[in-house]
C-alpha cells in the first residue's frame, strides 16, 4: 500500500480526533432529521398524497445526494483544512470565490443557531406555557456555545444523548397506533383546496439540507479525505430511508384532514407521545450545535486566509491542542444573542436558506469544472462524472427559484458584491485553483478552431496583434502607450526584451515578473516576453520567428528607432528580416521634448504609390483616434502633388477614398512648387502631435535610405514609420 506523508502529517492525530461517525454522520443525520420532519411532514403528505410526498423526498434528496458524490469528489482529491465549503471552493474556484460564498456561509451558519433555538424555546413554551419565551432562547443558545466551547469533542457527545432522543422517537412513533379509520391518498383530493405541488416541495426541501454540518467540520477530523465522504453520504442515505417510511406510516393512520390540521401528528400517533417532543427538542437542539460548531471554524479560516480586513485577523486564532475557535466562537456567540434579542428572523430565513443552496450549488459547480478539465492535478478517490455534478448544480438552481425567486436574486446580489470587493482588493494566494486550467481549456479549443477552421489570416477580422521590442519599459514608456493605444483590448500586445547577459532562468523570469506588474500598475493588459541572446538584434530576429502559439503568431512587430550610427547596419538587417518574415513593420521616433503633445493633431502623408503603407497608415491613425487619450484628435491625410491643375483632381480622389473608408478625415492636397520633400514635411507637419510616413521595402541600399529618412524628421514632432507586409491586402481590412 502507498502511504503519503504529507496527508499523514495533515491528519494527525495530536489535533484532529473525531471520526466519520462522530465528526460528519451525526452532526449532518440530526440537522437532517430536524423541526420540518416533526412538525411539517404530516402537511405534506395531506396536501400532495402518500406518492406525491415520496416524489417529493425523492426528488429533494437526489439533489442533496448529487452534491454529496460532489463533496465525496473534492474531499478525496486533497486534504480538506478547517472551513469545509469554504475551503474547498476556494482551493478549486479561488479566494474570491470562496469568499463570496463563505462570508455569507458564516453568516447564515450563526443566524441558523438563533432560528433553532427560537424554535427549541417555541416548543417548549407549548409544554410549559408559564416559561418565557425569549429567556429560554437565550438560555438555550448559551448552552449550546458552552458546550461547543468545551471542544468539538464534547459537542459531539452531547449529540449522541440527541441523536438517542431521536431515535428513541421515531420508534416510538412507527410502534404507534392509526388516529382513526383512513382512506390512502395517492396525489391528493381534487375536491379541497390544496397547495400547489412545487410549493409543498419548497416547504420540504430545508429537511435535507443538512450535509453542510459534517462538512464544516473538516478541520477537527482524523482523516477528512475518507469520513466525508463516508459521513454525508451515509447520512444523506439514512434520511432517505426515513423520509420514505415516514409519510407511508403517516397515510395509514389518519386522513388528509386530520394530517393538514394537526402538526404534531406523529405525537398523536405514536406509542409513547412524549417521546416526539424529546425528539422535536432534540432536533432543534441538535441542528443548533451543528450550527454553531461550524460557524466559528469557517470565520477561522476565512481570517487565516485574509479573506476578512486586517483589523479582524485576530478571529483566525485557535486555542488548545485542537486548534479550537475560541475566538471565533465567542464572536458568533454575540451575533446569535444578538439575533435572538431582536427575535424576529423571518424576513431574513429565506436568504440564509439561499445562502445555503449557493453554496451547494458551488460545490456542485467546482466538482463538474475540476472533472470536465481533467486536470492531470485532480485524481480523487472518488470519481463523480462530471454531468452528474452539473445536474446537482440545475437542481440547486431550480429550486432556489422554487422556494423564493426575490431571495434568490438578494442571495445573488450579495455574493456577486463580496466577490467585486475581493477582487479589488488583489487577493495574494499560496494555493492554484481550477480557473487557469478553465482558460487553458479554451485556449486550447479556440486555438485548434483557427487551425482547422481558418487557415488563412481573413482580413476581414484582420487585428493588430503587436510584439513590442520595448527593451524595459520604464526606460521606453512611450513605445508602451502607444501600442495599448491602438489596441484598444481588440488584438493582443507582447512586451518583449533580449538580455543580452545570458541571464539565468531564474533572472530572466524575476525580470518578466517586474515587467509584469509593472504594467499591472500602469493598467496596460499585455503578455510578456523575456529572452536572452548573444547580441540584442540576434536575439530579436529570432524571437520573432519563434514568437507565437499555432496560428496565433504577432502580425506587426512596433519597435524603437535607433539614432546609433554604429547599431545602423544590424538595425537595418533586423528590419530586412522582419520584413521578410511578412510582418508589420511600425518603428516610433520619439520627440523626447514634446512627447505626444496635445494629442490633437495626426498627419498622415499619403505616398501615392506605397497603396500598402497608406492603408496600413490609415488604419492605425484610425484605431489609434478611437482611444480615450486621442478622441478629440484630428486626421489630415496628406498628399503632394507637382502642379495646381493636379489638386482638384487629388483632392476629389482622398474624398473618395475616405467615404469609402468611412474614415473621417481631411484632406490636404499640397503643390510642392519645386520644394524638396523634407521642406514640405518640416513646412506642413511642425505643428502636428503625431506623423505616420510610409517606408519603401528594404534593399541593398536600405541602410542609406534609412539614414536619409532620419534626417528628413530631424527636429520634427514624435512620427511614426510604417512598412506594411508584402503579403497582405488592407484594401480588403479598410
Amino acid at each position: 500500500m502507498f502511504k503519503f506523508p504529507f496527508l499523514k502529517k495533515e491528519a494527525s492525530p495530536e489535533r484532529k480526533k473525531l471520526g466519520a461517525f462522530g465528526g460528519v454522520y451525526t452532526p449532518s443525520i440530526l440537522t437532517i432529521l430536524g423541526v420540518i420532519m416533526y412538525l411539517r411532514f404530516g402537511w405534506v403528505v395531506g396536501n400532495v398524497g402518500l406518492l406525491g410526498a415520496l416524489l417529493i423526498v425523492t426528488l429533494s434528496t437526489a439533489i442533496t445526494f448529487l452534491t454529496g458524490l460532489s463533496i465525496s469528489s473534492i474531499a478525496t482529491d486533497r486534504v480538506v483544512g478547517g472551513g469545509g465549503a469554504y475551503y474547498m471552493i476556494s482551493r478549486s474556484l479561488g479566494i474570491e470565490t470562496g469568499g463570496a460564498v463563505g462570508i455569507p456561509l458564516y453568516f447564515a451558519q450563526a443566524l441558523s443557531v438563533a432560528l433553532y433555538t427560537i424554535g427549541f424555546a417555541e416548543s417548549l413554551a407549548i409544554a410549559f406555557p408559564e416559561l418565557n419565551q425569549q429567556y429560554v432562547a437565550l438560555a438555550a443558545t448559551i448552552f449550546v456555545a458552552g458546550v461547543a466551547w468545551v471542544s468539538a469533542n464534547a459537542a459531539i457527545k452531547v449529540q449522541y444523548f440527541i441523536l438517542a432522543a431521536i431515535a428513541l422517537s421515531l420508534l416510538s412513533f412507527f410502534f404507534g397506533s392509526s388516529l382513526e379509520p383512513t382512506e390512502i391518498e395517492m396525489w391528493g383530493a381534487a375536491d379541497r383546496l390544496s397547495e400547489p405541488f412545487w410549493q409543498v416541495f419548497s416547504v420540504f426541501f430545508p429537511a435535507v439540507t443538512g450535509i453542510m454540518a459534517g462538512v464544516n467540520m473538516s478541520g477537527d477530523l482524523k482523516n477528512p479525505t475518507k469520513a466525508i465522504p463516508m459521513g454525508t453520504l451515509g447520512a444523506i442515505g439514512t434520511g432517505y430511508v426515513i423520509y420514505m417510511v415516514l409519510p407511508i406510516v403517516m397515510a395509514t393512520r389518519a386522513d388528509a384532514e386530520t394530517l393538514l390540521k394537526t402538526p404534531l401528528i406523529m405525537k398523536e400517533t405514536a406509542l409513547w407521545g412524549d417521546a416526539i417532543l424529546l425528539g422535536v427538542w432534540g432536533a432543534t437542539l441538535s441542528s443548533a450545535l451543528g450550527s454553531i460548531l461550524g460557524a466559528p471554524r469557517i470565520l477561522q479560516a476565512l481570517a487565516r486566509d485574509r479573506v476578512l480586513p486586517r483589523w479582524m485577523r485576530f478571529l483566525g486564532r485557535g486555542s488548545g491542542e485542537n486548534d479550537e475557535p475560541r475566538v471565533g466562537l465567542a464572536v458568533t456567540l454575540v451575533v446569535v444573542l444578538a439575533a435572538v434579542y431582536m427575535g424576529e428572523l423571518n424576513l431574513i430565513a429565506p436568504v440564509l436558506t439561499m445562502f445555503f443552496l449557493t453554496t451547494y450549488l458551488v460545490l456542485n459547480l467546482s466538482a463538474a469544472i475540476e472533472a470536465f478539465l481533467q486536470s492531470p492535478s485532480y485524481r480523487p478517490q472518488f470519481r463523480v462524472h462530471w454531468s452528474l455534478s452539473f445536474l446537482g448544480a440545475i437542481g440547486c438552481l431550480g429550486v432556489m427559484f422554487l422556494i423564493n425567486p426575490l431571495a434568490t436574486v438578494v442571495a445573488a446580489m450579495v455574493s456577486i458584491s463580496i466577490y467585486s470587493w475581493l477582487q479589488r482588493r488583489q487577493l495574494q494566494v499560496t494555493w492554484g485553483d481550477v480557473r487557469r486550467g478553465i482558460w487553458m481549456t479554451l485556449l486550447r479549443i479556440g486555438l485548434f478552431q483557427l487551425e482547422q477552421h481558418f487557415r488563412q489570416e481573413d482580413p476581414k477580422n484582420w487585428r493588430p496583434h503587436l510584439l513590442v521590442l520595448s527593451g524595459a519599459p520604464t526606460k521606453r514608456w512611450s513605445l508602451v502607450e502607444l501600442a495599448d493605444c491602438l489596441i484598444q483590448k481588440r488584438g493582443l500586445i507582447t512586451i518583449a526584451t533580449v538580455l543580452t547577459n545570458k541571464a539565468g532562468g531564474l533572472q530572466k523570469g524575476q525580470f518578466e515578473a517586474r515587467i509584469r506588474d509593472y504594467l499591472y500598475k500602469k493598467g496596460v493588459q499585455a503578455l510578456v516576453r523575456v529572452t536572452t541572446a548573444n547580441e540584442t538584434f540576434t536575439g530579436a530576429q529570432q524571437l520573432v520567428d519563434t514568437y507565437g502559439l499555432g496560428s496565433i503568431v504577432p502580425n506587426t512587430i512596433l519597435l524603437g528607432d535607433s539614432e546609433s550610427a554604429t547599431h545602423r547596419d544590424s538595425y537595418c538587417q533586423m528590419i530586412t528580416q522582419f520584413h521578410h518574415s511578412n510582418r508589420n513593420l511600425v518603428i516610433f521616433r520619439e520627440n523626447h521634448n514634446k512627447g505626444f503633445g496635445k494629442r490633437r493633431r495626426i498627419d498622415v502623408w499619403w505616398g501615392g504609390s506605397m497603396q500598402a503603407n497608406g492603408g496600413l497608415m490609415l488604419l492605425l491613425a484610425y484605431l489609434l483616434r478611437n482611444d480615450v487619450r486621442w478622441r478629440e484628435a484630428t486626421i489630415y491625410l496628406k498628399l503632394v502633388v507637382k502642379q495646381k491643375s493636379a489638386v482638384p483632381p487629388a483632392r476629389n480622389n482622398l474624398n473618395q477614398l475616405l467615404n469609402e473608408l468611412r474614415i473621417r478625415a481631411i484632406p490636404k492636397v499640397i503643390v510642392s512648387e519645386d520644394r524638396s520633400f523634407k521642406r514640405i514635411l518640416k513646412e506642413n507637419s511642425k505643428n502636428a502631435d503625431l506623423i505616420f510616413l510610409g517606408m519603401a521595402a528594404p534593399d541593398e541600399n536600405f541602410v542609406a535610405y534609412y539614414e536619409e529618412l532620419q534626417q528628413r524628421v530631424t527636429n520634427l514632432p514624435s512620427t511614426v514609420f510604417v512598412l506594411a507586409s508584402p503579403n497582405f491586402s488592407f484594401s480588403e481590412v479598410l
